[in-house]
């Protein structure tokens, strides 16, 4: 049972806010190996996601009122977008379809805005095999890995500017109905199916400032909260009798795991220009809280993994500059990032000291330090006709885990680094009577990433984007390349 405590660690798998990860400072992800992360929650309208994401010191109108409501006062008339979203994982991992109609209102003193999105998720082709002959499990229904999973979101926007005093505030709600959140699988990996549901709720409050001096100061309070349950079925082998007599006794064995995670933000953006010739400096700030109230007992886990928490912080300094037609933008960013998980006894345990361990007592420890860093860098030009524009986003991820076994009296530590490179691309074609916007990109340096063998049996695991995935590592981390491809077409039409 401690052996399969130090395989798995303390996971954690929780959703952050229903915005791209690569848009937004607001939610800040966690990650302890590189995952191949899906664009499962690509779903809003994007001007810089070809450009990198870039967002300290430049604007991006078709986002920003999803990201801090207040920001929807920069909204003019009426706009439909229409953002179609494709994405898939190499080496057969997976994918999604995603369709996402927004709306933008903008005029007088009231501003909102409007989502409704469909999504289908395509499960891995995985196979599973133990031995030279594929096993074959007893049919149980369709299930995430024999097909795909439909999932739902909506957004809400209302906002007000105050006459006469340059000041906006606005409220935003998000909701998803999720049948699944892709790569849940990977945390079961020797389960037969997982039937998947639950739901997030974001709701923000957001303010800005348009001061003198084209300055602007804004912030943003939000909360956060991810509630899945996982019923997971598994297949035993019992060997009743000799090995190398009879076939094993199948057993089938049904687990309900609850997965809830509640985040709670501040954040802070101040913006100037740097010079008259179109340079412009920012300068962010951002503080999440997040608690993880229960955990799910992946794998083979009979243990309660429960109580958890961690505080992200980022600092953040951007430049861009717009001249003419031309756009710049750069963005770096620092996150410093403590987390705590454990797992609480549900027996009494004996220690290696002789002593007892209680019900409820912490039988494992796991504190991580975090130093992580991000680098985002792009341009565009755009003319009457169209344009063209590039974009590439850094992303080094660097920990340390300190573990404590308080069954077996041990500690170790464990250091890991590695980045993950992200290109991206795009063009658009302007028309007089609505404009078609296409981006690209690709996440590489990330993959399934397991342990290196240590005398235990190793676990493959992977998460979605926007996820926080905090995993113990039992040793060493090895990875199986996969990378990530996405594909959005966004259709821009003004009403008036």
């Amino acid at each position: 049972m401690q052996r399969s405590i130090l395989l798995i660690g303390a996971a954690v798998l929780l959703l952050s806010a229903l915005i791209a990860g690569t848009a937004s400072a607001q939610m800040i992800n966690l990650k302890t190996v590189p995952v191949a992360s899906g664009d499962q929650f690509l779903i809003y309208p994007s001007q810089n996601l070809s450009m990198g994401g870039v967002s300290i010191a430049l604007d991006d109108p078709f986002l920003d009122p999803f990201v801090n409501p207040a920001r929807g006062s920069r909204t003019q008339g009426v706009q439909l977008f229409g953002s179609p979203t494709f994405y898939s994982i190499t080496n057969n991992n997976g994918g999604a379809r995603t369709l996402p109609f927004s709306l933008l209102y903008g005029e007088d003193d009231w501003f909102g805005a409007v989502s409704l999105t469909l999504q289908e998720l395509r499960a891995p082709d995985d196979e599973f095999s133990f031995g030279p002959q594929p096993l074959i499990f007893p049919e149980t229904g369709n299930t995430l890995s024999e097909g795909s999973a439909t999932n739902k979101y909506f957004f809400g926007m209302i906002g007000h500017k105050l006459p006469g005093t340059g000041m906006s505030v606005g409220g935003s709600i998000s909701l998803a109905d999720l049948n699944a959140v892709d790569g849940v699988e990977h945390l079961y990996a020797l389960s037969e199916s997982i039937d998947q549901y639950g739901s997030v709720f974001d709701v923000r409050v957001g303010f800005l400032n348009q001061l003198s001096g084209d300055r602007t100061f804004e912030a943003l309070l939000l909360h956060n909260r991810f509630r899945m349950t996982h019923d997971v079925t598994y297949f035993d082998f019992i060997w009743d009798q000799p090995a190398d007599c009879c076939a094993p006794t199948t057993v089938r064995r049904d687990e309900r795991n609850l997965d809830r995670t509640d985040t709670w933000g501040l954040h802070m953006e101040y913006t100037q220009p740097l010079t008259d010739t179109g340079w412009r400096v920012g300068g962010i700030a951002t503080a999440n809280y997040k608690s993880h109230p229960k955990i799910p007992n992946y794998e083979i886990m009979n243990i309660p993994r429960d109580p958890g928490h961690s505080w992200a912080y980022n600092l953040g300094v951007g430049v861009s500059r717009q001249a003419g037609q031309a756009r710049f933008g750069l963005d770096l960013i620092y996150e410093p990032i403590k987390s705590s998980t454990w797992a609480e006894a549900n027996i009494e345990l004996p220690t290696a000291d002789g002593g007892i361990l209680t019900i409820g007592s912490k039988s494992i420890e796991n504190d991580f330090d975090f130093s992580n860093a991000i680098m985002r860098v792009g341009l565009s030009r755009e003319g009457e006709r169209g344009g063209l524009s590039l974009g590439l986003q850094v992303r080094s991820t660097d920990y340390q885990l300190r573990q404590r076994d308080n069954v077996a009296l041990t500690r170790r530590t464990q250091q890991e680094h590695w980045l993950e490179w992200t290109p991206t691309w795009g063009g658009v074609i302007h028309f007089p009577e609505f404009e078609i916007r296409y981006t690209g990109r690709a996440t590489l340096g990330t993959g399934r990433p397991s342990v290196a063998w240590t005398g235990l049996r190793g676990a493959t695991v992977d998460q979605a984007v926007a996820a926080d995935f905090i995993i113990a590592p039992s040793g060493p981390l090895t990875l199986q390349d996969a990378s990530v491809f996405t594909h959005q077409v966004s259709v821009a039409i003004p009403i008036r």
